[in-house]
């Protein structure tokens, strides 16, 4: 039997029940493995995971300012602050002072934070793409189909989060 094959069977049998804990769990896998799989091509020192969160989400909504980023990340402003400052150091994000606060700015990325962004994602896709096509095809196929269900769980959690926290709204 392959390594494959045994996982898919372990998987089956392991996911019994269709409850939160099952699917917090899986996620939190695929999310840890996918990172390290992927740290072959960018290691820990030269794109720390923050990083590679902020330029998605620069790239999903250029322009937010560094609290606004950071309630989107659900960070400290500081923490914020200080990953924003080491960004704009790399020449990955550039601030952008806004012309009716100049005390405030908008963050964008840069042409070097969109490639390294770029490159990110194509690791990712390879390793990802690599795995998918090695389960059976109904695997395949309701992974595909799980898509669009799991982001729309994901945007109602963040809009959950957003009106317990006291900030919903654009």
């Amino acid at each position: 039997m392959k390594a494959a094959d045994a996982i898919v069977m372990e998987m089956g049998s392991a996911q019994a029940g269709p409850g939160a804990w099952s699917l917090t769990g899986a996620i939190t896998r695929l999310r840890r493995v996918l990172r390290s799989s992927v740290r072959q091509e960018f290691p820990w020192e030269s794109l720390p995971m923050a990083q590679v969160e902020v330029l998605q989400r620069l790239a999903d909504e250029p322009g937010l300012g560094v609290s606004g980023l950071a309630a989107r990340q659900r960070l400290a402003t500081n923490t914020v602050s200080n990953l924003v400052q080491q960004m704009v150091t790399s020449g990955l994000v550039e601030r952008l002072t806004r012309a009716d606060d100049r005390r405030s700015v908008n963050l964008t990325l840069t042409g070097k934070g969109n490639e390294v962004l770029n490159a990110w994602q194509a690791a990712n896709d390879r390793r990802l793409g690599h795995a998918l096509r090695r389960l059976p095809e109904n695997y395949q196929k309701a992974i595909e189909d799980a898509v669009p269900a799991l982001a729309a769980l994901a945007a109602l959690l963040e809009t959950d989060d957003e009106i317990r926290d006291g900030h919903a709204g654009p």
